[in-house]
């Protein structure tokens, strides 16, 4: 088993990846370096200034006035992170992992509403997913208290996956039979409730007790459901609360993290004193 592993991990890196593609990784990838630090907090900067851009653009006075300006600025916030998602494409050893991995989902679509704005009008509005960027702030200024606390939120989230599904499906066929049965209850008296997909919506609304009000029971048996359900979701609320709760307080995995990045599996974050990544055991 050893040997396949090890097999495993000397496959990982190409023959043919240079010294300047091991360079550009550590500039790009990690902040560890003064090049580094420097690529990231450009980079920070160039994506606040394009979300700000983006926001002033959908003001219609300002649009009339700096159309131009605006389309130009557009241009070149997408030219930039093309050029750098293309980079980030060449340094990795696996360009297909790190397209596959969160951050690299994200740094794709930061670029393609711009191009699809030549098929679909109006698809640059979706560049404000260039905010999800922002979250590499807690890597960049090394703020490894928040990289670990929401590194305990993730594995909390994952342990308690099996339960959240669980109280979700319950939680779907709750609102459906609640639904169908203010359907049979209204639908004769009450034009709100005409269909059961709309009385069924009418239950996820008071259930979660959101309540809008746009649609209301009036008979009184119908009224006695209402509460029933509206009592019902203030207990529903507090489950997965303390689901979540009770996995980050069972936690015990904390460590002190940096902000390397693995160049074959994309994992960003490993033990402070680590050699090897925990995910693929690639050497960092």
């Amino acid at each position: 088993m050893k040997d396949l592993f090890d097999k495993k991990v000397l496959k990982t890196k190409p023959e043919n990846f240079s010294p300047l593609r091991e360079k550009l990784h550590t500039i790009i990838f990690e902040s560890e370096t003064k090049a580094g630090k420097l690529f990231d907090v450009v980079l920070l900067i160039m994506i606040i200034l394009s979300i700000g851009v983006l926001m002033l653009e959908s003001v219609p006075e300002y649009y009339t006035s700096f159309k131009y300006l605006f389309i130009t600025l557009e241009w070149v916030f997408t030219i930039f992170f093309t050029i750098e998602f293309i980079l980030r494409l060449y340094c990795v050893y696996s360009p297909k992992r790190y397209i596959s991995s969160f951050f690299g989902i994200v740094d794709l679509l930061s670029v393609l509403p711009s191009y699809l704005t030549f098929f679909i009008p109006g698809m640059n509005s979706l560049m404000i997913i260039r905010g999800l960027r922002l979250l590499r702030v807690f890597r960049i200024f090394k703020l490894d208290t928040f990289i670990d606390q929401g590194n305990i939120i993730i594995r909390a989230l994952h342990q308690s996956r099996n339960k959240i599904i669980i109280f979700t499906t319950t939680i779907i066929i709750l609102v459906s039979i609640f639904g169908s049965i203010m359907f049979l209850i209204e639908h004769n008296v009450n034009s709100n409730f005409d269909s059961i997909p709309r009385s069924i919506y009418w239950s996820i609304v008071t259930i979660t007790t959101v309540g809008y009000g746009d649609i209301s029971p009036t008979t009184p048996l119908g009224q006695f459901v209402a509460s029933i359900i509206m009592l019902l979701g203030y207990v529903i609320i507090a489950i997965p609360t303390g689901i979540v709760t009770s996995a980050i307080i069972m936690d015990n995995n904390r460590k002190d993290v940096n902000t390397i990045t693995c160049p074959n599996c994309m994992k960003e974050g490993h033990d402070s004193m680590a050699i090897y990544c925990d995910r693929c055991g690639h050497e960092l």
